[in-house]
């Protein structure tokens, strides 16, 4: 009976892992900082679940930290003097 129950647990917790990995490498940064906010709000330590989801803690909350939130007006853009140049690098692996 208790072979079948530290079967299960281990089971579980394999899921649950595998379940936090795919959370982590595949869904969108806005997608992970949702479900962090959405722990926060249940009581769970935002700080530790921005690092577990690799994701800024405060960033969208309206901490003014990231510069997501700021009221202030964007600084005039510079004249048009022409077609802007692009540098493209190229880093050629051998």
């Amino acid at each position: 009976m208790t072979q079948v129950f530290w079967q299960e647990l281990i089971v579980a917790f394999i899921v649950v892992a595998a379940a936090l990995h795919v959370c982590r490498r595949y869904l969108p940064a806005t997608l992970r900082q949702r479900i962090v906010f959405a722990l926060a709000r249940k009581g769970f330590d935002q700080n530790k679940l921005a690092k577990l989801f690799k994701t800024q803690s405060s960033c969208g909350d309206g901490c003014g930290s990231c510069g997501s939130c700021d009221t202030t007006p964007a600084p005039d853009a510079p004249k048009d003097t022409g077609p802007a140049r692009r540098v493209i690098t190229l880093h050629v692996q051998r």
